[in-house]
């Protein structure tokens, strides 16, 4: 069973909709809100963003499908196929990439948290355009120990 299965529901009787509507969509900003009515199919109150991270998974579940069931030539190639700015990449950078993000999507699939595996391809999308923008990693300055303040 997944861990995902395992995380709590949030629900809410639809009259709870109806009289506390502030509470329920404050709740609903934060995670999805299953509504409960007694004579129709429960429905799901969530954010805007919610939406579209999960069906950013879903689009980049159907890639990486893609990507499997092809079996011709080594995996990050396959992988370059389907997501074509991995080619700006080193190839062992493409290595790491495809790797990086199999193990993303598992971990977002395995916790109902889209965002991991939008963020990791977000961030090689952008290096990989970094480096067909003419930036080299040598010239790049990384602030991984730094907090930095907002604007």
């Amino acid at each position: 069973m997944s861990i995902a299965a395992d995380l709590p529901a949030w629900t809410r009787r639809s009259s709870d909709l109806s009289k506390h509507s502030a509470e329920v969509f404050a709740e609903a900003e934060e995670h999805p809100v299953t509504v409960t009515r007694r004579d129709d199919e429960s429905l799901v109150l969530m954010s805007q963003r919610e939406a579209e991270g999960r069906s950013q998974l879903l689009n980049f579940a159907a890639q990486l499908i893609t990507v499997t069931l092809d079996d011709n030539g080594p995996f990050a190639e396959r992988m370059s196929r389907v997501f074509p700015w991995m080619r700006a990449l080193s190839p062992a950078d493409r290595e790491a990439c495809a790797q990086d993000l199999v193990n993303a999507a598992r971990a977002s699939f395995s916790t109902d948290q889209p965002h991991l595996a939008i963020a990791e391809l977000t961030s090689w999308k952008e290096t990989a355009t970094a480096i067909a923008a003419g930036l080299r990693s040598a010239e790049a300055e990384w602030l991984d120990d730094e907090t930095v303040e907002r604007p």
